[in-house]
């Protein structure tokens, strides 16, 4: 690891960051992704703030060495930036998809929930809901007959006969499938 990696991996750690920052690396980073450059005030439209806030923003981030920021030019992510953009924007898509998919929760709704999760769940955590995702897509006892029933269970309660019936309909498939 150079010098100039060690001192920017110091001037992470030492004050962590907060959601807020990591939501502006996210934003600059999709933006970068639409747009190819990236201006103030994209970020201050994408975030809903002022433009001088997205500036004072942007010399902290400077200064951890994140973005790169001079008054009146466009906002480069630096690699270090650009892994955490990148990281934290694939951590609210799975839990988007889990919540929106899984959960049939409204994509305003879910959107929104996904945004307050992202910071918080650990990376173990959100490695065993990806696992539980992708087993609900290839999973032959899961699919999309699976999630149906749990809706039923989830909107009916249990109900003992509705799942001996799933269990049976559940079989038939299966043996016709390997058949």
């Amino acid at each position: 690891m150079t010098r100039a990696q060690k001192e920017q991996n110091n001037l992470v750690k030492e004050k962590p960051l907060t959601s807020v920052m990591e939501d502006y690396l996210e934003a600059i980073f999709d933006l970068k992704k639409e747009k190819n450059f990236v201006r103030v005030k994209d970020i201050a439209k994408r975030m809903k703030v002022k433009m001088p806030t997205v500036s004072s923003m942007l010399k902290n981030l400077d200064k951890k060495r994140l973005v790169k920021y001079r008054k009146y030019e466009f906002v480069e992510l630096t690699k270090t930036g650009a892994e955490i953009g990148k990281e934290i924007r694939r951590r609210h898509e799975i839990l988007l998809k889990f919540l929106t998919k899984i959960l049939n929760i409204n994509p305003k709704t879910a959107n929104e929930e996904a945004c307050k999760m992202e910071h918080t769940l650990s990376s173990s955590t959100l490695d065993s809901l990806t696992d539980f995702i992708e087993f609900i897509d290839i999973c032959p006892r899961a699919g999309e007959s699976w999630l149906q029933y749990f809706w039923e269970f989830h909107v009916h309660g249990r109900k003992s006969e509705t799942c001996l019936q799933h269990c049976r309909d559940f079989s038939c498939e299966f043996n016709n499938k390997i058949h």
